[in-house]
């Protein structure tokens, strides 16, 4: 079985934030965008973690619709 990373990027104001992740650790990715925007000394923002959410989202749903079924298959 093949696993992938994924990477996760916002550059903002001379800043990067950068994710790596892999499909099992998707809800501690989106845990940590939330904690990162809670972090009033940070400079991500709600908007941000919003933003990068939806593209996890996303990224997944497609990713479902091109992997195919490995139950159906057997």
């Amino acid at each position: 079985m093949e696993r992938s990373i994924n990477v996760l990027a916002l550059m903002k104001d001379g800043e990067r934030f950068i994710f790596l992740y892999d499909e099992q650790s998707t809800p501690q990715l989106l845990q940590t965008l939330g904690r990162y925007a809670a972090d009033p000394e940070m400079s991500f923002s709600w908007y941000d973690a919003a933003v990068l959410s939806q593209k996890v989202r996303r990224l997944k749903e497609s990713q479902e619709r091109t992997t195919p079924d490995v139950r159906r298959s057997a």
